[in-house]
């Protein structure tokens, strides 16, 4: 049994939604992360940082959320999130380094600055280089994203996932999207694999 050690509101419902996107059986297991459990030496054992996404088959216990979403997908997907085609493969890869490492990074730092840092390691003046970084990463994304359904080819890949969930991310934080990633970003959120993933983190931490 595949079991995911997860949070709600954190980078763990990717994994959560590419779990449920396969179609796969697992068990979700809330780390209360608010109430200090990923410190623990149990969880330290599972990710050496104590934060989710982790993922436990009973052969690999895998950390990070992209890695956790590749493999699922490389091993239970069938082409499904990640292409067949090399070519297209390539081309999800680029998009998640894109997303993961230019788009989500000024979310991560604003938040970190806002409330994830303790209080004395905050820096307020640090918020508007954030917003600016984020909105720049937009442009660059709009320079390749022009209206289409989806990010590679004509499915629905992990490129789209990591981006609606960013996009998600961006949402919550009162960010300014352009009209054609509102668009895109209200038809994946309504995807009910995502919805199901969700709740199978709500029902976990108040388990």
């Amino acid at each position: 049994m595949i079991t995911l050690y997860s949070f709600p509101n954190s980078r763990s419902l990717r994994a959560t939604w590419t779990l449920e996107e396969l179609g796969l059986e697992y068990r979700c297991q809330h780390v209360a992360l608010d109430k200090g459990e990923g410190q623990t030496p149990e969880h330290l054992a599972r990710h050496p940082d104590g934060k989710v996404p982790v993922l436990d088959n009973g052969e690999v216990i895998l950390f990070e959320s992209l890695p956790i979403c590749r493999y699922l997908s490389e091993q239970h997907g069938n082409g499904h999130l990640i292409p067949d085609n090399a070519i297209q493969r390539a081309q999800v890869d680029q998009w998640l380094s894109f997303i993961v490492t230019e788009l989500e990074q000024p979310l991560w730092n604003q938040a970190k600055h806002q409330f994830a840092l303790p209080a004395d390691k905050r820096i307020p003046a640090i918020l508007p280089t954030c917003a600016w970084e984020f909105q720049r990463a937009l442009k660059a994304l709009e320079r390749r994203y022009q209206g289409q359904e989806t990010l590679v080819g004509d499915t629905f890949t992990l490129a789209d996932l990591f981006l609606t969930h960013t996009l998600s991310w961006a949402a919550s934080m009162k960010h300014r999207l352009p009209d054609p990633l509102i668009a895109y970003h209200g038809r994946h959120a309504k995807r009910p694999q995502m919805a199901r993933a969700i709740a199978r983190e709500k029902a976990a931490a108040e388990s």
